[in-house]
């Protein structure tokens, strides 16, 4: 496996934690054990992407579509969510981290809220990596939320037709302020992106892999990061003109 050029990190990585289930199922487990092991993983992957200096980690922790999964099951995915982040918040605080939370918290319960509301104020003046959970998240559906945001400013007479464009609208979506990901990955073996940032992951490079999330180890990490740093990104324009710029 190649060495990792710490200038050629992404600004912006953005995971689908994906096949706790499947690696529970594969050794005749309930699905919350599965659930708990995947928690493990994500303690090792923010630490480690804290240590190698990316500055944004964006983890799809639960889809609005999530919301259908049996009702046990939700509740202790809540459970579990409100335990990660009381207990988590001293680690963020000790490697300078800032956590944050995108989606349609309206739906999430009010003890879990009061959890992400506390780990966000204690850890808001963190000046490292900014640590993203999306909850209840949709891309659909926080695409829909943002041009209805500026309609509704277009009817007040607060913005002009003619001064809208991406720049504008990306202050309107979950994601305002971030940089869009420059690499996505996806475990176990799935190939889609599952209605996550829909808008922001137009130019990411994907990455799929077969690895459920629970063994998705440092190492996995590293193979992960190894294979974007090899990519070449052209964002439209030729390889020539890539080089003549260098």
């Amino acid at each position: 496996m190649r060495k990792l050029q710490p200038e050629k990190l992404p600004r912006h990585l953005a995971i689908i934690m994906d096949g706790n289930g499947r690696w529970a199922k594969e050794r005749m487990l309930r699905r919350i054990v599965g659930h708990r092991r995947g928690v493990e993983t994500v303690r090792t992957v923010v630490e480690e992407c804290s240590r190698l200096g990316i500055r944004f980690l964006t983890l799809y922790a639960f889809s609005s579509e999530n919301w259908l999964r049996p009702k046990t099951e939700v509740r202790a995915l809540m459970a579990l969510l409100k335990r990660y982040v009381k207990t988590e918040t001293s680690r963020m605080m000790q490697n300078n981290i800032r956590f944050n939370v995108i989606g349609n918290r309206d739906e999430l319960p009010s003890d879990v809220n009061g959890e992400l509301d506390a780990a966000m104020a204690k850890t808001a003046g963190n000046s490292g990596m900014t640590l993203t959970l999306a909850l209840s998240y949709g891309g659909r559906q926080e695409i829909m939320r943002a041009a209805s945001l500026l309609a509704t400013d277009l009817a007040a007479g607060r913005v002009a037709v003619a001064t809208i464009d991406e720049t504008m609208f990306d202050g309107y979506l979950f994601t305002a302020g971030m940089p869009d990901p420059d690499f996505l990955i996806r475990t176990s073996g799935e190939m889609r992106i599952s209605n996550f940032l829909l808008w922001q992951l137009a130019y990411a490079e994907l990455y799929f892999t077969e690895v459920n999330w629970p063994d998705f180890t440092t190492v996995e990490l590293h193979r992960a990061l190894c294979d974007y740093q090899a990519r070449e990104r052209r964002f439209g324009r030729t390889s020539d003109q890539l080089h003549k710029e260098k």
